[in-house]
């Protein structure tokens, strides 16, 4: 076991098959996130219920790259078990599903961060108000005009590079939407770009 591990039993006996089996649990964990930090779990039977008798209170806190995550159920939750096994299960299966919405937000978040990835118009139907980029990684892209920003359709060349964002389309990947890479602007004569503005068909 890997992960930094800390186990407190609060106003409870000491088992050391509960221990064994919260330290299966946590192990478990690790296969599900690789980035746990540290894991303190608390066992703590609260009170007693005249209704439904002993509750067990599982808590889960775990330490995680920019996050804190407390799994388990607070004293008095109406969801409190019984039965010690039952509630630990309880208590790691929320865990289990923080730390898969945990993974979820920071691919989201890595995702914004990274930087468009760039690619070159490799064919260029003008006419008919499309093209095809050439991407890196040697795929190529679909690409309307619509998707090209600004309205700069008319500056594109076979070989002008460009970011561009990818999404999946009707027959296959195409880009939703084309910037023209900076480096690449230049200035269009007036009377050039009216010309085009005025020979590209209605949307």
């Amino acid at each position: 076991m890997e992960v930094p591990f800390q186990l407190t039993f609060r106003d409870y006996p000491h088992s050391d098959s509960l221990a064994e089996y919260v330290a299966r649990r946590v192990e478990r964990l690790e296969h599900v996130c690789d980035r746990i930090i540290s894991c303190h779990v608390v066992l703590e039977e609260p009170h007693r219920s005249q209704q439904r008798g002993k509750q067990h209170v599982v808590r889960v806190d775990l330490i995680v790259p920019g996050a804190e995550l407390v799994a388990g159920r607070a004293p008095g939750d109406s969801r409190e078990h019984e039965d010690a096994y039952a509630a630990i299960d309880d208590a790691f299966d929320d865990a289990d599903r923080q730390l898969l919405d945990y993974l979820q937000r920071a691919r989201r978040d890595g995702k914004r961060h990274q930087s468009p990835p760039h690619a070159q118009v490799s064919k260029l139907f003008p006419e008919l108000r499309y093209g095809f980029l050439a991407t890196s990684d040697g795929r190529e892209i679909y690409f309307h005009a619509n998707s090209v920003l600004h309205g700069q359709f008319h500056r594109l060349r076979v070989g002008t590079p460009v970011r561009f964002a990818e999404e999946d389309g009707e027959k296959g990947p195409q880009a939703s939407t084309v910037a023209i890479s900076r480096r690449h602007l230049r200035p269009v004569p007036p009377a050039l770009a009216m010309e085009l503005e005025h020979e590209a068909p209605g949307e």
